[in-house]
C-alpha cells in the first residue's frame, strides 16, 4: 500500500487509527482532524488516498466487477446511478440566520435567533433519507459532522480535531460543545466507531507524558470524562453517572499485553489503600508521595528504586506502575489467604434421552477431547472430573495406571454424596489416557437411554462436593428442565402472560434453592458456567442465576440438534473457546474514588460481599461490569481519580493483583459535562438498569424508566444550553457527541430482552437479559444498534485484505429505505447474521454467492456459505469472517438467509435488527423522536 503521507498537501499527516482500522488525517497547524483524504483543498468530492476504507469515485471507475444491477431499484432514491449508495442524510441546508450558523451554540447567538432559526423555511429539502442530484455518495459523504455546509459542520470538525488533537494527558483545552437538532440530522451509524471525548486533564496531574497513562476506554469507561464536582451539577445535567469495567480483555493480535511488575514492591496508601499510579505525586525528595485519593503522604518502600533482575539501583521513571493505567503485579504472600490453588474443570453433563438425541453429548465430549490441550494446564496442576446425569448421577473413578474407568452410580438423589473419597477429581497431566479413553466412549455408554428427567440440582451438589475444598469451575450441561430432587423446577410458561404486568414474574428465579447454591458456590470459590440445549420451556431465568452469583457465563442453544452441521459448529466453537479461555480465579474486585465520590450500586455477574467488594470466584475474559457513582459532597480538587483492583489467581497458579486507573477532570460547567459524555457508556450503563428494574419491578417500568432517564437529559440540554430554556422549542437539540444516543435507547427498547411483545417466550426473554448485563460495550453496542451492510453493490476494496486486515463495507443506517429488491444485505448484531436476499436478485448474483441457478431455488434458514472459485464469493465470506472475528469474545453467530418473500417469521427476526422501522407497537426512529420532542416541550411527562 503506498504511503499516504506522500500524497498529502504540506501540513498534513495520515495517523492509523487501529480502533477503526483506517488513517485519520490531521492538520499540523490548527490540530484539525478528519477521515476524508483532504486533497489540495480538503473538498468532498477529491479522490481519496488508499486507507483502509477507500471510497470509490462516482463514475468512470476501471476496476472491473461484477455489478449485480437487476432492478435498480429508485423507489426512496432519486439516485442517477441505482448503484450507488445514497448520500447518508443529504438533507439541504437551509439559509443562514442572520448573526449566526444553523444550530445554536451557547455565546454565539443573538437573541431571539434560535427561534428564528428554526422557523427558516427549507426549499426543496428531500425526504429525511433523501439525496439529491449531485451529491456524493453515502461512502464518499464528508467525515464526522462534516457536511458541506457552513456553521456547524465546521464545530463537528474542530470537536473531532479536539477529540484527536488532545488525547496525551495535560491537555488544556476545554471542552467546546456543539449542538445538533435530532430532527434534522439522522444517526450516522459510523459515528459509533469514533473514541468517546478525551478525558483533558488540568497540566500536572501526570507524572508521566506516557500516552499509556490513563486506561483506554475497552477497560474501563465513564458515562461522563468530566466529573460534575457537586450533586447540584448532577442534578442539572442528569445524566447517570456510572463506571463500566471490563478488566480482564481479551487480547487480539497484535496488542500489547498488560505490564507486569514482578519484584512485589507495591506501594500502597495506608489511609485508604489506593495503589501507586501516575497521578500520585512525590514529595520530600522523592522519599514520599501523597495519595491522588486522599491526599495522605506515604513513604516510598526502600526497595522501589532497585532494580532485582540486575541488583542495582534503578531508574523509578521506568515503573510499569507510573507509566501505566493498566498494570498487574505479582502478589507476596502477605495477599494470599491459602496457597494458589491449582484450576479444576468439573464436567457435569446431562445424559437423558433428549440430551443423546440431540447430539449435545457426542458434540460435547468431542470438544473437550479435543481442547484438553488448550485447557490452562502449564503447571501441570490442572484437576478434571467428568459427572453425569440424568434422574441418577454418574461418577467415574479414573487412575493414572490404567485408561479404564469405573462408572459409580448414586440413583438415590434425595441423599447426595461422593461415593469415594479419592480418584473422581484426578491430574489432568497424570490420568490423560483415562480422561481420553472416558471422553471417547461416553456417547455409546448412554446411547440406549431412554430416561426422560433431570436430576440438575443432586448433579450440582455432587459436584459441589468435589470441588469445595479446593474451588473451581463447574460446566453444567443441561438439556431439559430440572424434574427430580434439589431444585426441581415445573413449566410456569404461560402465554397468556406474555406482555403483561405479570411477565416479569416469569424473569425471576423460581425456586431458591439456586440463589442459596450459587451464595454457598460463591463463597467456596466455585463458579459455574450454564450451557443450556431445550427445544422445550427450560427456565433460563432460574438457571442463569447460578453464573449471575458465581460470576460465570449462561450459553443457550434453543432447540439445538448436531445433526444440523451450524448447530454443532457454533457450540463447539463456544464451548472450546470458554475451556481454552485463560481465567482468573478466586478473585475479589474493588473500586475505589476519590474523596467526594462513592459507589452506589453494582451491575454485573458477581455476589457483593460487603459494602463495596465483589467477590467473583472466576473472572472470565471479556465480561463486562456496571458501577453508579454518586457524589457525596463537593469536590474541590481539579481532578478525580477511579481504580479498580482485582485480587486473583493466575489459572496458573500465581497471585496477581490487576490494577485500572483513570483520571478524570472535575468542572462546574454544565456544558463541559454534556460535551464530554460518552453516549456508548451511558446506553450500557442503561442496559444494566433496566435489566435489573424489569426483575425487581415490571417490564414497563423498566422501559419508562430508560425513556424517562433519556427525556431528562435531553430537557436538561434544553433548559441549559439552548435558547429556548423552559420554553417550547421547534427543535430537539443534545451535544454532538451524545446524538446517537436516542437511537442507542430505541434499539434497547425493541432489544428482545426488554420489548413490549405478547411473543416472546420467556428463555429468550432471560437469556437477552444476560447478554444485556455481561457483555462488553464492543458487544452490546452492536447488540443492541446492529450493523448493516449493502453486499451486491459494496465498494471494489470491501472484502479484500488491506493492510490492516478485511476491508468491511460502510454501515448503513438501520432502516428498510435501503433495502433493494435486486439487492444483497448483511444485518449483524455479534450474535446472529442475516443475510438478506432481495426477490429481484439476477441469477448470476445467486450463482455467484450460492452456487444455485436462481432465487427460486434458494432455501431460507440456517446455513453455511459455501466459498466459491470467483473473487465475490471470496469478498462475501471475507467480510462474514471479519464480522465473526472482529470483536473480543467466545461468540460464533449463526448465519441465515433471509428471502425477502420467504419464511415471514425468520424475515420478521431479520428485519427487527432495522432498529429505526416501525414494528408491531414500537416506533420508528422518527416517530420515537417526534415522542421525545413532545414529552421535553410538554408537560405530558
Amino acid at each position: 500500500m503506498a504511503d499516504p503521507n506522500q500524497q498529502l498537501p504540506p501540513g498534513w499527516t495520515a495517523e492509523w487509527e487501529p480502533d477503526n482500522q483506517r488513517f485519520l488525517f490531521v492538520e499540523a497547524a490548527t490540530g484539525r482532524a478528519q477521515w476524508e483524504h483532504p486533497g489540495t483543498g480538503g473538498a468532498p468530492g477529491q479522490p481519496a488516498a488508499p486507507s483502509a476504507s477507500p471510497p470509490p469515485t462516482q463514475a468512470g471507475h476501471t476496476t472491473k466487477r461484477r455489478q449485480y444491477a437487476a432492478g435498480q431499484t429508485q423507489a426512496y432514491y432519486g439516485a442517477s446511478d441505482g448503484l450507488a449508495a445514497p448520500a447518508y442524510g443529504g438533507v439541504a441546508a437551509p439559509p443562514p440566520a442572520p448573526g449566526g450558523g444553523q444550530l445554536f451554540t451557547p455565546g454565539l447567538v443573538a437573541e431571539n435567533q434560535f427561534a428564528q432559526q428554526q422557523q427558516q423555511p427549507q426549499p426543496g429539502a428531500p425526504s429525511y433519507y433523501g439525496q439529491q442530484q449531485g451529491e456524493p455518495e453515502y461512502i464518499n459523504a464528508p467525515g464526522y459532522g462534516q457536511p458541506p455546509t457552513t456553521g456547524y459542520g465546521q464545530q463537528g470538525v474542530s470537536q473531532l480535531a479536539d477529540q484527536f488533537g488532545q488525547m496525551g494527558v495535560g491537555g488544556q483545552k476545554p471542552f467546546q460543545i456543539h449542538t445538533t437538532n435530532l430532527l434534522t440530522s439522522p444517526p450516522d451509524p459510523r459515528d459509533l466507531e469514533f473514541p468517546p471525548p478525551p478525558i483533558r486533564l488540568p497540566p500536572g496531574a501526570c507524572l508521566t507524558n506516557s500516552p499509556l497513562a490513563n486506561a483506554h476506554h475497552s477497560y474501563q469507561r465513564c458515562t461522563v470524562n468530566a466529573i460534575p464536582n457537586s450533586g447540584s451539577v448532577v442534578s442539572k445535567v442528569k445524566i447517570p453517572l456510572g463506571l463500566v469495567i471490563t478488566p480482564y480483555r481479551s487480547l487480539k493480535e497484535g496488542e500489547e499485553p498488560v505490564p507486569l511488575v514482578t519484584d512485589t514492591i507495591i506501594a500502597r496508601c495506608r489511609r485508604c489503600r489506593t495503589y501507586i499510579n501516575p497521578y500520585v505525586q512525590f514529595i520530600d525528595g522523592g522519599n514520599r508521595w501523597r495519595c491522588c485519593m486522599c491526599g495522605m503522604s506515604n513513604e516510598v518502600p526502600q526497595l522501589f528504586d532497585w532494580d532485582q533482575v540486575r541488583n542495582q539501583p534503578g531508574d523509578r521513571w521506568a515503573r510499569a506502575e507510573l507509566n501505566h493505567a493498566v498494570v498487574e503485579f505479582v502478589a507476596p504472600t502477605e495477599y494470599m489467604v491459602r496457597p494458589p490453588q491449582p484450576a479444576v474443570y468439573i464436567f457435569l453433563i446431562d445424559v437423558s434421552h433428549s440430551a443423546v438425541q440431540s447430539g449435545m453429548v457426542a458434540t460435547a465430549t468431542r470438544t473437550i477431547l479435543e481442547n484438553l490441550d488448550r485447557l490452562p494446564n502449564e503447571d501441570q496442576r490442572t484437576k478434571v472430573a467428568v459427572i453425569t446425569y440424568d434422574t441418577s448421577v454418574y461418577f467415574f473413578s479414573m487412575t493414572g495406571e490404567s485408561t479404564d474407568c469405573t462408572m459409580l452410580v448414586m440413583s438415590d438423589v434425595d441423599d447426595v454424596f461422593l461415593p469415594k473419597p479419592n480418584d473422581l477429581l484426578v491430574n489432568l497431566s497424570e490420568c490423560r489416557g483415562a480422561i481420553e479413553s472416558l471422553l471417547g466412549r461416553l456417547n455409546d455408554m448412554f446411547a440406549d437411554n431412554h430416561t426422560i428427567g433431570s436430576a440438575l440440582g443432586p448433579a450440582l451438589q455432587s459436584g459441589f462436593k468435589l470441588i469445595n475444598p479446593i474451588g473451581g469451575k463447574l460446566i453444567v450441561l443441561s438439556s431439559s428442565l430440572p424434574s427430580v430432587g434439589s431444585g426441581a423446577l415445573k413449566n410456569r410458561e404461560d402465554p397468556k402472560v406474555l406482555g403483561t404486568p405479570k411477565e416479569s414474574g416469569l424473569l425471576q428465579t423460581a425456586s431458591p434453592f439456586y440463589k442459596t447454591f450459587a451464595i454457598e458456590c460463591s463463597r467456596a470459590q466455585v463458579s459455574v458456567d450454564m450451557f443450556l440445549f431445550s427445544a422445550a420451556y427450560q427456565d433460563v431465568a432460574t438457571l442463569a442465576c447460578l453464573p449471575h452469583y458465581t460470576s460465570g457465563q449462561t450459553f443457550f442453544y434453543p432447540a439445538f440438534n448436531a445433526a444440523r452441521s451450524e448447530d454443532a459448529v457454533k457450540f463447539a466453537h463456544e464451548f472450546g473457546e470458554v475451556l481454552a479461555m485463560p481465567i482468573m480465579l478466586e478473585a475479589v474486585m474493588r473500586v475505589r474514588a476519590s474523596r467526594g465520590l462513592r459507589m452506589s450500586s453494582f451491575h454485573g455477574n458477581f455476589f457483593v460481599r460487603s459494602t463495596d467488594l465483589l467477590a467473583m470466584p472466576a473472572v472470565p475474559q471479556d465480561t463486562s461490569y456496571a458501577i453508579e457513582l454518586q457524589i457525596e459532597e463537593t469536590i474541590s480538587s481539579p481532578f478525580v481519580v477511579l481504580q479498580t483492583a482485582i485480587l486473583h489467581t493466575t489459572c496458573y497458579g500465581e497471585r496477581r493483583i490487576r490494577v485500572i486507573t483513570t483520571a478524570y477532570p472535575t468542572t462546574s460547567n454544565i456544558s463541559e459535562v454534556f460535551a464530554s459524555a460518552d453516549q456508548v457508556a451511558i446506553a450500557t450503563l442503561l442496559a444494566n438498569k433496566a435489566v435489573e428494574r424489569s426483575i425487581t419491578h415490571k417490564l414497563e417500568d423498566a422501559r419508562d424508566a430508560v425513556q424517562g432517564k433519556l427525556i431528562e437529559i435531553l430537557q436538561a440540554y434544553k433548559t441549559s444550553m439552548t435558547a429556548a430554556g423552559a420554553g417550547a422549542s421547534a427543535q430537539l437539540a443534545i451535544s454532538e457527541n451524545m446524538r446517537l444516543l436516542p437511537v442507542l435507547v430505541l434499539g434497547l427498547l425493541k432489544n428482545v430482552g426488554i420489548r413490549q411483545s405478547a411473543q416472546i417466550p420467556p428463555d429468550l426473554r432471560a437469556y437477552a437479559q444476560a447478554l444485556l448485563t455481561s457483555l462488553p460495550s464492543e458487544l452490546l453496542i452492536p447488540y443492541i444498534h446492529p450493523t448493516f451492510y449493502s453486499l451486491h453493490n459494496m465498494p471494489p476494496e470491501a472484502g479484500t485484505v488491506g493492510e490492516h486486515g478485511v476491508i468491511l463495507p460502510p454501515p448503513l443506517p438501520l432502516t428498510s429505505e435501503r433495502l433493494e429488491r435486486h439487492g444483497l444485505f448483511l444485518i449483524e448484531d455479534g450474535q446472529t447474521l442475516f443475510l438478506y436476499v432481495g426477490r429481484d436478485a439476477v441469477p448470476q448474483l445467486v450463482i455467484d454467492v450460492f452456487d444455485l441457478p436462481n432465487y427460486e431455488t434458494l432455501r431460507g434458514g440456517k446455513t453455511t456459505l459455501p466459498l466459491l472459485d470467483n473473487p465475490f464469493s471470496q469478498r462475501v465470506n471475507a467480510v462474514i469472517q471479519k464480522t465473526r472475528e472482529m470483536r473480543h469474545g467466545p461468540y460464533h453467530p449463526h448465519l441465515y438467509i433471509v428471502k425477502e418473500d420467504g419464511e415471514p417469521p425468520l424475515r420478521l427476526w431479520a428485519l427487527s435488527g432495522l432498529i429505526q422501522d416501525r414494528a408491531d407497537v414500537l416506533p420508528s426512529y422518527q416517530q420515537f423522536i417526534g415522542q421525545l420532542k413532545d414529552k421535553v416541550n410538554g408537560s405530558s411527562y
